[in-house]
């Protein structure tokens, strides 16, 4: 099965996101913090913020249907030299939201240019059995 994933270049993805998440630490560091409460337990991952955001973002370009299949099949029998600390899929899972805000940033960090000129999927959605189609009402009289 050839995929987009086996194509992308795993390294250059990885230096361009953890490039992007050093500097996002260097300016979380600048601004105060509040102060941690009493007895608060920091556990540290083996995983840093830059590898789960990269096997996140290879995921969607390499034609997996589902995230766990992808990270079963191809990130723990292949990406283990790229990825020494690999943790479990069910740690994985768990350690994705605390990319998720970081992730976004990072695209919109990559957006082209704006051109004016947008792409439309016009697929059809069905909003209700096919019985009904003549009497659905929503887009009635407009052209």
């Amino acid at each position: 099965m050839s995929t987009i994933v086996s194509r992308l270049d795993i390294v250059q993805i990885f230096c361009e996101v953890d490039d992007f998440c050093n500097h996002w630490e260097n300016l979380w560091q600048q601004v105060p913090q509040l102060a941690s409460t009493k007895g608060e337990r920091r556990s540290t991952c083996r995983m840093c913020l830059s590898e789960v955001m990269t096997i996140v973002i290879a995921f969607h370009g390499s034609g997996y249907k589902t995230f766990k299949e992808f990270y079963t099949l191809h990130v723990l029998p292949g990406w283990r030299e790229a990825f020494p600390n690999l943790v479990s899929y069910t740690r994985f899972v768990e350690l994705m939201p605390w990319c998720l805000m970081l992730l976004c940033c990072f695209l919109h960090t990559r957006t082209g240019e704006i051109t004016g000129i947008s792409f439309i999927d016009s697929t059809p959605i069905n909003v209700c059995h096919n019985c009904r189609v003549h009497s659905h009402k929503v887009f009635r009289g407009r052209q």
